[in-house]
């Protein structure tokens, strides 16, 4: 029986975030630019696409572009974003073939303004889809996503149409970037680091976290069953004992 086949419908996450490290170092394994490894990950991002919608997953969001990033050399985030660029055009097709929603979080702002016009476009043509939505988190940062969220509030706070006292968890996250988009069951990151590096700090608040060696230019449909199915073996308990949950 295949990985696929062992997943149980029932127990499937409806969103898996996944933090996608590793290119760089791939690259220079291969002893070639860390570019190259960014080129290769493209690979891994469509079959993560593809083996999430093939087994049911609604929401797929991928760590594509941190605001830290930016302090990167030069070179690498111009090759980024013209990377970016190449690869929305060419899967926007493939993107509407499956039925894939395209969405973004982040200081969108901040990309380049082709970048920006792109993305911009890619999200309306496949605004109607329904099979899956893929999220891209592009120059984000969970801090910078609450503070921006705490400013939105204060301001509201401040013109009275909102008072302090009403301020409650769901008045955060109807600021956050995610407002729109269930918080994530699973949340996968490869390169063997065991850290979440500023993303959906408010959102993993009760994800189930699953840590692979895999460099993300290696990780490919097989792996995704492979954490899905390690999701299904966990018991989440939400802050209750294993009796309460049997009860």
């Amino acid at each position: 029986m295949s990985l696929k086949e062992k997943i149980n419908p029932s127990k499937l996450p409806q969103h898996i975030a996944i933090i996608m490290d590793g290119n760089g170092r791939w690259a220079k394994q291969k002893g070639q630019e860390r570019i190259f490894g960014h080129e290769r990950g493209v690979k891994s991002v469509r079959e993560a696409v593809e083996a999430a919608a093939e087994v049911g997953v609604k929401f797929l969001t991928l760590y594509a572009f941190s605001t830290e990033n930016w302090n990167r050399p030069q070179e690498e985030v111009i090759a980024l974003m013209q990377l970016l660029v190449h690869t929305i055009n060419a899967e926007t097709k493939t993107l509407n073939k499956n039925s894939i929603r395209l969405q973004a979080i982040g200081d969108l702002k901040s990309l380049p303004t082709d970048c920006y016009n792109e993305l911009q476009e890619a999200i309306e043509n496949t605004k109607s889809n329904t099979r899956m939505t893929l999220v891209l988190a592009l120059s984000y940062s969970s801090r910078w996503e609450i503070m921006n969220a705490i400013k939105e509030i204060a301001q509201a706070v401040e013109n009275k149409t909102l008072s302090a006292a009403a301020i409650t968890e769901d008045t955060l996250k109807a600021h956050l970037c995610t407002s729109s988009i269930p918080d994530p069951e699973l949340m996968i990151r490869t390169s063997g680091e065991h850290r979440i590096s500023n993303f959906l700090l408010w959102q993993l608040a009760y994800s189930e976290l699953y840590f692979t060696e895999k460099l993300w230019p290696d990780f490919g449909k097989e792996d995704l069953f492979e954490a899905i199915l390690d999701y299904q073996n966990r018991e989440r308990r939400f802050g209750k004992t294993s009796e309460q949950l049997i009860s």
